[in-house]
């Protein structure tokens, strides 16, 4: 077998035509955009080259057949509350059913992860953040959500025979949205009803600066500085509204305020795989009028759960019920769409995979994120509860 380094426009095609070419027999895979991929790795565009490196293989067997690939990554601001070591990262791995090959791709991201001063390696993780191409699909072998990762069913020994461990689990929900609400989201609902205080409302899309600042105003209460993440700016948050601007429903996009202060939110989009599954990859001027079009005439019936979350101060007094119900209210009145499911949520969130198991969900899918410690003598630790 031969390896070879990703370091021109050839090799970097043929990055993307090997995950194409192991997959592309399997009726649930949807290729992705070439262009998601090709971000990950342009240190024009990917603002994790700041504070990182990454180097990519391509595996060839000795008939000349190419029969895997593996990206490593060093990433300065990755860390986990709790790790006495430096962790470095692997993705964007595929393979043949074959272990020894397997082990080379391995054994070759190890030493180089090594060489950078890393005593432990995650995978399959993404270089840059975790809502994109994290974990190894281990349950529910069906249609992936956008930029999530799809691989086969034995890819799971490949990892574990080599000597991974789950760090943690990343669980997702699912729910068909013509399914009644419990009762107990209703009643708690209802004692915030009777508080003028409180007041839900849907994205307005000629108001989206306005509602950039409030997610960021939540976002920043709610999630910065949970496993070294940093706060956002104003205008990080509308860059980002902005991006989701030609694909965003905004009768899916929900606010919860409290004397007009903003406190919790739940962003959604229609499932952009249910798009893109029909465009090979490429997403062109062609391919872009296809979006439109099918998004104008509403053939996409799933839409996705991207963010759900409520400052601290008010986390516990029943708003998260408050706004689900206030969303349900619209969005199976007016029968918008047939099913929903949640981007995942890690094991290590109790509070969040709570509100999953209560919407009376069914986990439609599991990934897994694995650890591989270096000093095969060093105590394995899960990743910590949040």
């Amino acid at each position: 077998m031969e390896l070879i380094k990703v370091d021109n426009e050839q090799t970097a095609r043929l990055f993307i035509q090997i995950h194409v070419d192991l997959n592309k027999h399997n009726s649930q895979w949807i290729r992705p955009l070439d262009k998601d991929i090709n971000f990950v790795f342009d240190p024009q565009k990917n603002k994790t080259f700041r504070h990182g490196e990454c180097v990519r293989w391509l595996l060839k067997n000795k008939q000349g057949q190419w029969i895997g690939r593996i990206a490593a990554f060093v990433n300065n601001k990755y860390r986990t509350k709790g790790d006495e070591q430096l962790t470095g990262g692997i993705g964007f791995f595929d393979c043949v059913h074959d272990q020894a090959a397997a082990n080379l791709l391995f054994d070759t991201a190890k030493q180089w992860l090594q060489e950078r001063g890393m005593g432990a390696m995650d995978g399959p993780i993404n270089f840059g953040e975790r809502n994109n191409w994290w974990g190894l699909l281990t349950e529910g072998f069906h249609e992936p959500l956008y930029c999530m990762n799809y691989n086969p069913p034995y890819y799971k020994d490949l990892f574990e025979t080599y000597g991974f461990r789950p760090f943690f689990y990343q669980i997702c929900f699912a729910i068909n949205v013509g399914v009644q609400l419990q009762e107990k989201f209703y009643a708690r609902h209802d004692a915030l009803d009777k508080d003028p205080a409180y007041k839900a409302q849907h994205l307005q899309k000629n108001k989206l600066e306005k509602y950039a600042e409030d997610f960021c105003t939540i976002y920043n209460k709610a999630w910065a500085g949970h496993d070294g993440g940093k706060e956002i700016t104003k205008a990080q948050a509308l860059q980002i509204f902005k991006q989701m601007k030609p694909v965003m429903d905004e009768k899916v996009v929900w606010f919860v305020y409290h004397n007009n202060e903003p406190i919790a939110c739940w962003l959604n989009l229609p499932e952009l795989n249910q798009f893109f599954k029909h465009m090979n990859g490429q997403f062109g001027l062609w391919q872009k009028l296809q979006l439109l079009w099918m998004k104008y005439t509403r053939q996409c019936r799933k839409f996705t759960g991207i963010v759900f979350g409520v400052v601290p101060e008010f986390q516990g007094k029943g708003v998260d019920a408050y706004m689900i119900v206030e969303g349900a209210k619209l969005i199976q009145g007016q029968h918008l769409y047939e099913d929903y499911e949640m981007q995942w949520i890690g094991d290590f969130n109790p509070k969040m995979l709570n509100i999953g198991e209560n919407l009376g969900a069914y986990r439609s899918r599991q990934l897994t994120t694995y650890r591989y410690l270096f000093d095969r003598t060093k105590e394995f630790k899960r990743h910590p509860l949040v």
